[in-house]
């Protein structure tokens, strides 16, 4: 962790940074929460290395915080809704990104690229990673019934791609 938190280069072209100095009980959360916090990261993630790099982005995020999060009632509640956070927008952003290479014949991958941030965000929690409208809703930051609305929205973005190409495989089992 301290590799990673330098101070700014003082303007002597210095080619070596002392690593800035973390607040104790930082240091103490991360030592008693980091072992678990892997293992989560892991389990949900399935590789190593984005595992790693999941929990990692998540301390950082929690030391930016820090001095805010020690004013909650409850820190490793906080703390850790900061980490399924970062594994949940990890898991998302590899899932959209295995979307692009997904063999399509209808067009619906392509389609699916083309729908707005949001209503994709949906799409993939819900339909990829199955996570139900309360899950995806938290994950996102919205109300359930706001999730039930962009898959509303996506599956009318969407409908043209598979009617269109619906009629033409219909066609071709006909024609066989």
């Amino acid at each position: 962790m301290h590799e990673d938190v330098f101070r700014a280069d003082d303007g002597h072209g210095s080619a070596t940074r002392e690593p800035l100095p973390l607040p104790l009980d930082f240091e103490a959360h991360y030592v008693m929460n980091q072992e678990a916090w892997h293992s989560y990261a892991l389990y949900r993630l399935g590789v190593n290395d984005v595992a790693e790099r999941a929990v990692h982005r998540a301390f950082l995020e929690v030391l930016r915080n820090w001095d805010t999060l020690l004013t909650e009632a409850n820190l490793p509640q906080q703390t850790w809704s900061v980490l399924r956070r970062v594994v949940g927008d990890e898991a998302l952003c590899r899932a959209r990104d295995g979307i692009t290479t997904m063999p399509s014949t209808i067009g619906l991958y392509p389609a699916l690229l083309k729908l707005p941030q949001r209503q994709l965000d949906v799409v993939i929690l819900r339909y990829v990673l199955r996570y139900n409208s309360h899950k995806t809703g938290w994950y996102l930051g919205i109300t359930a019934s706001t999730v039930d609305h962009h898959c509303r929205k996506a599956r009318e973005r969407l409908a043209p791609v598979y009617h269109r190409n619906r009629g033409t495989t219909a066609q071709l089992k006909e024609g066989q």
